[in-house]
Parts: C-alpha cells; sequence; structure tokens
C-alpha cells in the first residue's frame, strides 16, 4: 500500500502563483468520498504532467484552495501508443485500464476489417476516457492517457508521429524485445489486430508503411491479452531508453 498523498488532476488555468484551486468533480472526491480536511497533504497533476505537492489551505462547497509547496516538471519518458482493434463487450474496457496502467500514452483504437464491432458509439467512446481517467488516476500515470476516436486500418499509417517505431504484433515474427530495442525517443507504436487476426491486405499495407512484425512467443494471445503483454515489454524498454539520455 502505497503512503504517498492522494493525487487530484488539476488544469493548469486554476494553478495561480503557490495557490490551486481544485473544483467539480475532484472537489468531490477530495472531500465528500476521501474526507480530507484542512492541512491535509494532497498532489496535484496537471495536463502537461507538472506534479505539485501541497496541502489544503481551505475548503469549502464550491472549491478547495490548496497551498503548493513543491513543483516536479513531467520526465519526459518516450510515447508509448497502442493501436488496438475494437473488441466485443467489456474485454475492451479491461484492454483501456490495464493499458493505462501498464504504461500507455495514448490508446487509438481500431476498425479493422475482422472487427465485429465497427462503430462503437460516442457513449462508449466516453466510457473509456471516463475509464482511462480513472486509471491514470490509480496507478500514479503522469498524464491522462488520451483515448482516440476510432479509426480505420486504412488511415494507421498517415497518422504515425514522426520518428515513431511502429510495431505489428504477428506470430511466426522476431521477439518484440529484440524489435522493440530499435525505439528512440520518439516512441514506439504498436498495433494488435482482432480475434481473427489482421488480413492480408491491412499486413501488406502496413509493412509498405514500414510496420515491423513482431511476435508475443508461441502462444495463441486473444487480443487483449495480447496487447498487454506488448505494451509490458514495449515500457520496460522506453524505460531504459529514457534513463540513458
Amino acid at each position: 500500500m502505497s503512503s504517498s498523498p492522494p493525487r487530484f488532476r488539476i488544469s493548469s488555468g486554476a494553478i495561480h502563483a503557490d495557490r490551486a484551486m481544485l473544483e467539480g468533480s475532484e472537489l468531490h472526491h477530495l472531500r465528500d468520498v476521501l474526507r480530507l480536511r484542512q492541512g491535509a497533504p494532497v498532489e496535484l497533476i496537471d495536463e502537461r504532467g507538472r506534479l505539485l505537492g501541497g496541502r489544503i489551505e481551505s475548503l469549502d462547497s464550491a472549491r478547495a484552495t490548496i497551498r503548493i509547496e513543491r513543483v516536479e516538471e513531467p520526465r519526459g519518458t518516450p510515447p508509448l501508443i497502442l493501436a488496438l482493434a475494437i473488441i466485443k463487450g467489456p474485454r475492451m474496457d479491461l484492454a483501456i485500464e490495464k493499458a493505462v496502467e501498464l504504461g500507455a500514452s495514448e490508446v487509438w483504437p481500431l476498425v479493422c476489417a475482422r472487427c465485429v464491432v465497427r462503430d462503437p458509439g460516442q457513449e462508449r467512446l466516453l466510457r473509456w476516457r471516463r475509464l482511462a481517467a480513472a486509471a491514470s488516476k490509480q496507478s500514479r500515470a503522469a498524464h491522462v492517457v488520451e483515448i482516440r476516436p476510432p479509426l480505420s486500418f486504412s488511415d494507421l499509417p498517415a497518422r504515425l508521429p514522426p520518428g515513431v517505431l511502429p510495431v505489428i504484433c504477428q506470430a511466426q515474427a522476431p521477439p518484440l524485445a529484440a524489435v522493440a530495442r530499435r525505439a528512440t525517443r520518439a516512441g514506439i507504436l504498436i498495433a494488435c489486430g482482432p480475434e481473427g487476426d489482421f488480413d492480408s491486405e491491412e499486413i501488406a499495407a502496413a509493412e509498405r508503411a514500414g510496420f515491423i512484425r513482431a511476435s508475443l512467443g508461441r502462444n495463441r494471445l486473444r487480443t487483449e491479452t495480447a496487447a498487454l503483454a506488448a505494451l509490458a515489454i514495449a515500457a520496460s524498454i522506453l524505460e531504459e531508453v529514457a534513463r540513458a539520455d
């Protein structure tokens, strides 16, 4: 069990000199769920990943005022993007929640040829974003992980950030650990297909776009298992990249 102070999300616009104003749902969590009171230590994290430590100076029904005692700039770990074929039912919820805990910086839901779900709808996208925000807080991630709107696999190559190492999970390919060691500070994007895998046209298009095939071992894995195994491997290697700088 961690002894660190509870952490709350805040907008940088709510920070003024050495004071921060916490309102809305985060205030509700602080005051009504955790029942914190004046003088309690807390941590705040803004959209840039800055971590601010301080204490509750005052508290009422509208806001909590936090006196800031320290500021830590974000560490700057290389991006780790998961491009994940949309899975039916709660397995996608689980995959997103655990992806955040494992260090994903973004999740890109993919609509692939063999996906059962092709249009998850706005409500489900909002649910994924709520799950990501909650998991970011629980895991003490430096940023709220961005959940992009679903995109077609055919649009994926054009969306690759400059310099990112693009990897596509495939059986009978070199191990992901070996492939991921080619990554730089620009990070890694990992594409995981649906239960029936990417089709041949998608694989060919990915390879033309520079994706590197990588495997996760001998066993056949379900989509969410493959995604989380891949993230665990890649996150460990990106930590090495960050420390080497």
